[in-house]
């Protein structure tokens, strides 16, 4: 059981590693610090809930059970960074903001101190690691104990599940799946975890024993639950760079024919020595070396090619945004051999702008670079038939827009 709890920690916790990736830069952010410091306090809740940690804090300080009200106050000090996150999520003005920040953690600052009083109150000599709730469940100060810090929690949970459903119906994308996982790890809490250690307790009141409610069930339906709602904290802070990242990546790749047609011209410093760039920094200085590239290549435009193709596209029932892209990869891919002889620019070269240079980001230079003629022998990226670099018409693939 310790081993599924500690990975089941080790999962909580990287999440926070990756919100916390920039420190300087999260410590200034209230809901990136305030998501990092709910992720670990849960992390650390399963930590101390392992029956081997229970065990060794025991062992260390030589009270029995001293492992109890550390993972009730932990349990309690992440119910109050839910909240916590929950207000900073939700915004406002900053002295209101502070205000429900103060209140909440004054709250349940005072609930973990009434935890440690009641445990030292309470007479609980025989070491319990794994069923402490349902073997205490009939003692004085340990009942109230245990009661306190459940209803600590719930009160947490059930909040966290209002306030889900009312957002939920105010925003979209990927806020609104992010608010769902975390209703969903709420709800779970609330009946798997929660509901279940109500039940086993209150069996003992009665006399009977549903003890494997409490061992058996809770904590795995917690786990899982946590789990959840560190999902839904984090979808919607690091999938979008994820998805920049990943939509970098590939216009990098697409960049390819264009920047091995060009690169022999560019004069645009090299990217730092680096075993690891992130994709969105690769695309960066491709783009800048690109652009660098095009203008070194501008005097060797002859026009007189890009209006010949152009026309043939147009005459071949092209759009005037393709046959205009397919008569500027034309004039570019005659450029860059102009410039590589060493020739004298065509008489007809004069000031034109590319459309490439007309768009903001690395749209237009994909679009570009899908457009250039293919080598012999070389399958264009939709399957179409390759054409020799003679200024022969291919069909452009569909913009990909970052």
């Amino acid at each position: 059981m310790s081993l599924v709890v500690y990975l089941a920690a080790l999962v909580f916790g990287m999440t926070s590693v990756l919100l916390f990736r920039r420190p300087r830069t999260a410590m200034r952010n209230p809901l990136t610090l305030s998501t990092c410091v709910a992720i670990v306090l849960g992390a650390l809740v399963f930590v101390c809930a392992a029956p081997a940690t229970l065990a060794t804090v025991n062992e260390l300080t030589g009270v029995p059970n001293f492992g109890a009200p550390l993972t009730y106050g932990m349990l309690s000090a992440y119910s109050c960074a839910v909240l916590v996150l929950l207000i900073n999520w939700r915004g406002g003005p900053r002295a209101r903001v502070r205000r429900m920040v103060l209140r909440t953690m004054a709250a349940y600052g005072l609930l973990v101190v009434a935890i440690v009083v009641l445990f030292l109150l309470a007479d609980a000599d025989t070491e319990r690691l794994t069923d402490l709730d349902t073997y205490y469940a009939g003692t004085p100060f340990m009942r109230e104990m245990i009661l306190l810090y459940l209803l600590g929690h719930s009160a947490a949970m059930l909040v966290m599940c209002a306030v889900c459903v009312k957002w939920g119906r105010e925003v979209g994308g990927l806020l609104r799946a992010g608010l769902r996982l975390i209703l969903l790890g709420a709800a779970l809490d609330v009946v798997g975890f929660q509901l279940t250690k109500y039940t086993a307790v209150a069996a003992r009141w009665t006399g009977h024993d549903l003890d494997f409610l409490s061992t058996s069930v809770a904590p795995p339906m917690a786990s899982l639950a946590a789990l959840l709602c560190s999902a839904g904290f984090v979808l919607p802070r690091l999938l979008p760079p994820v998805v920049a990242h990943w939509r970098g990546l590939d216009d990098y790749r697409r960049l390819d024919p264009l920047w091995s047609l060009v690169r022999s011209v560019s004069t645009a410093p090299k990217p730092p020595a680096s075993w690891w760039q992130l994709p969105q920094a690769r695309l960066q200085w491709r783009e800048v070396s690109i652009h660098d590239a095009l203008l070194t290549l501008a005097p060797y435009f002859d026009h007189r090619v890009r209006e010949r193709v152009r026309d043939t596209a147009l005459s071949a029932g092209r759009s005037p945004h393709q046959a205009r892209l397919a008569a500027e990869a034309a004039m570019l891919t005659d450029a860059a051999r102009r410039a590589a002889a060493r020739e004298e620019p065509p008489q007809s070269a004069a000031t034109y702008r590319l459309h490439a240079t007309e768009v903001p980001g690395p749209s237009g230079l994909v679009e570009l670079a899908q457009a250039l003629p293919r080598p012999p022998g070389r399958a264009t990226p939709d399957g179409a038939a390759p054409s020799a670099m003679t200024g022969t018409l291919t069909e452009p693939e569909e913009p990909h827009v970052a």
